[in-house]
């Protein structure tokens, strides 16, 4: 399999090759010589996923009602619940 390198530097690595390694779109892969001077592309095993915080908009995923108005929702996205504690916070409207 051949392909052709662009202005960028950029290459498709070849879809046959890709399920083969099981790449994905944002999969992280290894390059690497050989003793024989050879490069092997390799795929890099995800770490396993800290249990960080979910994301402000991982939270809301599934929550908004029907009827609920514009600023309500807008609220909602920002934050503005969690930021009501916060002695810096002014509510501008």
């Amino acid at each position: 399999m051949s392909t052709t390198v662009t202005t960028k530097g950029q290459v498709t690595i070849p879809k046959q090759l890709r399920d083969y390694l099981g790449l994905e779109p944002g999969s992280l892969v290894d390059f690497a010589y050989t003793a024989d001077g050879q490069v092997v592309i390799r795929p890099v095993k995800p770490e396993k996923k800290s249990r960080k915080k979910p994301s402000r908009f991982d939270a809301l995923r599934g929550t908004v009602k029907l009827g609920m108005s514009t600023d309500e929702y807008m609220n909602l996205i920002r934050g503005y619940d969690e930021d009501k504690d916060d002695p810096g916070f002014r509510n501008v409207k």
